[in-house]
């Protein structure tokens, strides 16, 4: 793990505990088992949906994008605002709003034996 992701356990510690896994190059940021976050170089994007997405918006924040065969790709994460680097509370309630995304979202679906075996 770098040192950028490496901090997140202190960023967000007034949210609660958190886990890192490498993924596709960059970090899936999880609490209770589930993504709420990623990390992709030394940027960190947070879960939006259609409750969330305007807090985002309305400070110019990035949407997470990649190119997936030659087309920009885009999910629905967006870059946290630096003052969640800079104030725990601040962090604590961004942290909250992409949990918050997290669960009005539909369960990830769980792959089939047939399918992990393969």
């Amino acid at each position: 793990m770098n040192e950028f992701v490496d901090q997140l356990h202190d960023v967000f510690e007034r949210f609660g505990r958190v886990s890192m896994r490498r993924m596709f190059g960059g970090y899936g940021v999880y609490h209770e088992g589930r993504m709420f976050g990623l990390v992709t170089g030394d940027r960190l994007y947070l879960k939006a949906d259609a409750h969330s997405v305007a807090a985002f918006e309305a400070k110019q924040l990035a949407p997470f994008e990649y190119m997936r065969q030659g087309k920009p790709t885009r999910l629905s994460y967006y870059e946290a605002p630096p003052e969640v680097f800079e104030d725990r509370d601040t962090a604590a309630v961004w942290a909250r709003r992409a949990w918050e995304a997290v669960l009005r979202a539909p369960p990830p679906k769980r792959k089939s034996r047939a399918t992990r075996k393969a």
